[in-house]
């Protein structure tokens, strides 16, 4: 095993996507609890599409580097997908339907109408640690940090957005504009993260991090902690699996991620028998 080890991050490609890999999954952690309590789950599934429908037409038009119109893109996305999920004729998983369906057709009828449904759209799609370029990893790598550090400065005002918007509200707190936060944060995660997981699964990480604390701790401080270590374990051992039986990367770093959850789960029975 750990000769395994040493072999895989001899390549550069394995260490690019090992520093962003962990960097991304401790901000989807994060940023995951927020999203799952204040029922916004699913909207990494919904920016995912915009981001996947972004990043072919950028690719499609010869962008060597498409994460510098995807992240623009899918912040300003979410900004709007939130506006609409507030609207009254329109809510909360219907507004995450209209935009990323809508999104991710655009993409797939310019990319037909251009290059084609190539490989580097399907990598898109499927996710794949080799598409992650040395550019990538600077920019991937600085906006995690931002996203990191702007969860803990804003810490507690978005704890108490989590748990009650009205009294926020009565305390004079600025929800909307906190909650716009979350939005644009997972955005920038989202994007990052599709390089190597796909569009498909992404929102895997913000979601099964949670759900998995959630089964053992009640507390926000404790679930967020413990959604953290899940998440960059669940990536780590996913890398490593991958790699050593030649599996897809995004595929097993979810399966472990679900493993995760049914051994809390069970402990969780255990504890409560």
């Amino acid at each position: 095993m750990i000769e395994t080890i040493t072999k895989m991050f001899s390549y550069a490609f394995v260490q690019r996507a090992a520093l962003v890999g962990t960097l991304v999954s401790l901000c989807a952690a994060l940023l995951g609890v927020s999203l799952v309590l204040k029922r916004y789950a699913m909207i990494g599934d919904g920016l995912s599409h915009v981001g996947f429908g972004i990043l072919t037409i950028a690719t499609a038009f010869g962008m060597t580097t498409p994460l510098y119109l995807a992240i623009p893109g899918v912040i300003i996305a979410a900004i709007i997908l939130l506006k609409i999920g507030n609207n009254s004729q329109i809510k909360g998983d219907s507004a995450i339907a209209l935009i990323s369906s809508t999104a991710l057709a655009i993409g797939v009828a310019i990319t037909s109408l251009t290059t084609g449904l190539n490989t580097d759209v399907c990598n898109f799609m499927f996710g794949s640690i080799l598409t992650i370029s040395e550019t990538d990893l600077y920019l991937s790598v600085g906006a995690s940090l931002v996203v990191a550090i702007l969860f803990i400065i804003y810490y507690r005002k978005l704890f108490a957005i989590t748990f009650d918007e009205d009294f926020s509200k009565a305390t004079g707190l600025n929800v909307v504009m906190y909650t716009n936060l979350i939005a644009v944060l997972t955005a920038v995660i989202i994007v990052i993260g599709m390089r190597m997981m796909g569009t498909m699964l992404i929102s895997s990480i913000i979601i099964f991090p949670a759900l998995t604390s959630m089964r053992l701790f009640k507390s926000f401080k404790k679930v967020i902690i413990s959604s953290a270590f899940v998440s960059v374990f669940s990536f780590l051992i996913g890398l490593y699996l991958s790699y050593a039986y030649d599996i897809s990367t995004g595929a097993t770093i979810v399966l472990v991620n679900l493993i995760a959850f049914i051994c809390f789960n069970l402990v969780n029975k255990i504890i409560h028998e």
